[in-house]
């Protein structure tokens, strides 16, 4: 029942982190969108990994983290000005 209710506000929250990707006023606030999004998918497969105990999901929010945060120091340097190789 909690699972389930947390399942739902962390589905609801990501909905409103796409808005925002999409219509952000600039774009850090849609940097820092997608970084909130890839944490809260990270979330939503944690629980459920305990709602159903399918443990591949672990690897897939590991893989999802891993390429969120990859994909931050990209775009950080890009909106710096650096190439992406220094």
């Amino acid at each position: 029942m909690i699972i389930d209710i947390m399942l739902y506000i962390l589905i609801a929250m990501s909905f409103f982190c796409f808005i925002r990707i999409l219509f952000g006023p600039s774009m850090a606030d849609r940097m820092v969108a997608i970084d909130i999004f890839g944490i809260l998918v990270v979330g939503v497969c944690g629980i459920l990994v305990v709602k159903t105990g399918r443990m591949f999901l672990i690897d897939i929010a590991i893989a999802w983290i891993i390429l969120s945060f990859i994909a931050t120091i990209t775009l950080a340097k890009y909106l710096v000005g650096k190439k992406l190789d220094e």
